[in-house]
C-alpha cells in the first residue's frame, strides 16, 4: 500500500524553538564568526559610532562587523541582499538577535572600511598567529585583477572629459537659473552638494590624468635634463633621446663636434708651426660648419626642430608610438574615477584594481595592498616590507616561527635588477613562463651553470639548478589559492565602492575574511580554541 504525504499545515503557529541558540548546530561557522569577532578588539569601529542623544538606539558595531563578516564569507556582498537575508535566512538572523538593519544602514557602515578596515585585518591576523598560522618560512608575492563598481564603457579621455565638464556646467546653471526664477534666491535649504555627484567625479578624472601628465614630464624632464648634462660635459649617452630634450641635445652635439673639431685644427696648426711646414699631403682645415660631422650634427638639428613643431601642433590623441602605431590617449573613468583599465589573462581588459598580496605557506594573507598599477614591479619592495612587519607582529602574538621571512617567491611580473637586489629575504623572482624555467631545468647541467654577468642572470642560473626550481614550483600553490577562495569560493570578483580609499579598504576587509574563514575551514578555529 503506497504511503500519503506530509501535512503541509501552514497555520501552525511556530515551529522554530523558542531559544534561538537552538535555530543552529553547536557547530556551525556562524557561531564561530560571532565567537571570533567577540575576541577582536573593535574599538575602532566603536569609536565611529554616536551613542546618546535623541533617536532611536544604533545598531551594536559588533554585530554588524559579524554580519558583514558572514556575509562576504557567503558571496554576499550586495546591502540590499543583506538585508533580505536578515529577514530569511537563519544564520543572518541569528547573526542580528532579531535586529533587522536595513540597507542603507549597513551600506554607511561599510563606507568606514577605509579607516577601520587595516585594524580589523591586523587583529584577524594575530587571532591566527594564536591559533598556530602564518607559516613564513615560504611566501609569495601576487597580483589579481578586482573589478571595480563601474563599466568600460564609463572611460572618457581628457578632451572628452573636459567637454563633459562644460556640458554638466551649463545643465546645472540653466537648471539653478530655472529654480531661481520659481523660488528665488537663497531660500536657506539649498543642497550643500554631494561628494558623489557625477560633476565631481569628472572633475577628479581630470585631476588625475593633469597629476599623472603633470608627474611624467617631470620625471621626463628630469631624466632629459641628466642627459643633457652629460652630453655637455662631453659624456653623452647613446640611445633613444627625451622628447622634451630632442632640440636642446641635438644642439649640443651640434656644438660638442664643432668644439672638437676646432680643437684639433689648433693642434695641427699648432705642430705645423712648431715643424716650419704644413704636414705633406694632409688637408687643411675648413671652416667648421663645413666639416663634414658637423654637417650631420646640423641636419640632425633640423630633423629634431621639425619633431618638435610636429609635436606641439599635434593633437595628444594624434601622437605615435615609436613602431608608428597610433599611440592611445590616457582615459578616466567617470563612475569611478581611482579604477583603471586592467590587462587580464586570456585577453581583454576589466576595469577595476590591481590588488597585491603576499600569501604564508598555510594560505593566509599578510600583506594586502589595492593598486591601481597595471604591472606589479613596483610593489615588490613595498609588500615586502609589509609582509616582514606582518612577520614580526605574529611572532609578537604567540606565533610560529622566528618572525622572519624566510623565502619570497614571486612571478616574472616583479622581475627587475632592483627588485632582485634590494634590501629583503631571500628571493625566487622568475626570469620568464613557468614552462620555460622547467624546459630550462630539464636541460641545464650540473648546477645551472654561468648564464652571464648581472643578477637576472644569476636568478636565471639559480632557477636552473634543481633546488631553485624545486622551491619555486611552491609558487602557484601558495600564491593563486587564496585568489581562488576569494573568487571562487566566496564569489567575489568586484568591489561594491566607488574611489581609491574606500575600494582599498574593502578589498583589505575582504582579505581579513578570508583569513578568518581560512582559519574555520582548516579546523584551527574550533569552540575549544576560542575557548582556551
Amino acid at each position: 500500500m503506497a504511503k500519503g504525504y506530509r501535512p503541509v499545515d501552514r497555520d501552525q503557529p511556530f515551529l522554530l524553538p523558542p531559544d534561538m541558540r537552538q535555530w543552529l548546530p553547536a557547530g556551525h561557522a556562524a557561531w564561530l564568526v560571532i565567537e571570533a569577532v567577540r575576541l577582536l578588539d573593535t574599538r575602532v569601529f566603536h569609536a565611529r559610532r554616536r551613542a546618546g542623544g535623541a533617536g532611536a538606539a544604533g545598531y551594536d558595531p559588533d554585530m554588524m562587523v559579524t554580519l558583514l563578516v558572514w556575509a562576504y564569507a557567503n558571496g554576499v556582498t550586495s546591502s540590499r541582499r543583506v538585508e533580505r537575508l536578515c529577514s530569511q535566512d537563519v544564520a543572518f538572523r541569528v547573526i542580528c538577535a532579531g535586529n533587522l538593519p536595513d540597507h542603507v544602514t549597513i551600506a554607511r557602515f561599510r563606507q568606514q572600511f577605509a579607516e577601520t578596515a587595516a585594524d580589523l585585518f591586523a587583529q584577524v591576523l594575530v587571532l591566527c598567529a594564536r591559533l598556530g598560522m602564518g607559516q613564513v618560512g615560504t611566501v609569495a608575492l601576487d597580483g589579481t585583477k578586482i573589478g571595480a563598481d563601474a563599466s568600460k564603457e564609463a572611460n572618457r579621455t581628457e578632451e572628452g572629459l573636459r567637454k563633459l565638464a562644460r556640458d554638466l556646467a551649463a545643465r546645472h546653471a540653466e537648471q539653478d537659473a530655472q529654480e531661481d526664477a520659481l523660488f528665488g534666491d537663497g531660500r536657506g535649504d539649498d543642497d550643500p552638494g554631494d561628494p558623489f555627484t557625477r560633476a565631481e567625479r569628472v572633475a577628479a578624472a581630470l585631476a588625475s590624468l593633469e597629476a599623472e601628465r603633470k608627474a611624467r614630464e617631470e620625471a621626463g624632464q628630469a631624466v632629459a635634463g641628466q642627459r643633457l648634462e652629460a652630453a655637455r660635459a662631453g659624456n653623452p649617452v647613446t640611445g633613444h633621446r627625451p622628447a622634451v630634450a630632442d632640440v636642446a641635445l641635438a644642439e649640443a652635439k651640434v656644438a660638442r663636434e664643432i668644439a672638437a673639431y676646432q680643437a684639433r685644427s689648433r693642434a695641427r696648426q699648432e705642430a705645423a708651426a712648431a715643424a716650419g711646414r704644413w704636414p705633406r699631403g694632409g688637408a687643411r682645415p675648413v671652416p667648421a660648419q663645413e666639416y663634414c660631422r658637423v654637417r650631420q650634427a646640423r641636419a640632425g638639428l633640423e630633423r629634431a626642430r621639425s619633431r618638435a613643431a610636429a609635436r606641439a601642433e599635434a593633437a595628444p590623441q594624434d601622437r605615435r608610438k615609436k613602431d608608428g602605431s597610433k599611440k592611445e590617449p590616457a582615459r578616466r573613468n567617470v563612475t569611478d574615477p581611482g579604477s583603471r583599465l586592467m590587462p587580464v589573462r586570456g585577453g581583454g581588459f576589466i576595469q577595476g584594481y590591481n590588488a597585491q598580496n603576499v600569501t604564508s605557506e598555510d594560505g593566509l594573507l599578510i600583506a594586502t595592498r589595492l593598486t591601481r598599477d597595471t604591472t606589479d614591479t613596483p610593489w615588490w619592495e613595498p609588500m615586502m616590507k609589509d609582509a616582514a612587519a606582518a612577520a614580526a607582529m605574529m611572532a609578537a602574538a604567540g606565533g610560529p616561527g622566528t618572525g622572519q621571512v624566510g623565502l619570497a617567491l614571486a612571478d616574472a611580473g616583479y622581475l627587475s635588477e632592483r627588485n632582485l637586489t634590494c634590501p629583503g629575504p631571500d628571493r625566487l623572482i622568475a626570469t620568464g613562463k613557468r614552462r620555460d624555467l622547467e624546459k630550462a631545468a630539464r636541460t641545464a647541467d650540473g648546477d645551472g651553470g654561468d648564464g652571464g654577468d648581472g643578477a637576472i642572470a644569476a636568478m636565471a642560473a639559480r632557477l636552473r639548478a634543481p633546488a631553485g626550481i624545486a622551491a619555486y614550483r611552491q609558487r602557484g600553490r601558495i600564491a593563486e589559492t587564496p585568489h581562488g577562495r576569494i573568487k571562487h569560493n566566496m564569489g567575489i570578483r568586484r568591489l561594491s565602492v566607488r574611489g581609491m580609499r574606500k575600494a582599498s579598504g574593502e578589498w583589505t576587509f575582504t582579505a581579513a575574511v578570508h583569513n578568518l574563514m581560512m582559519a574555520i575551514t582548516s579546523g584551527n578555529l574550533t569552540p575549544t580554541a576560542l575557548a582556551g
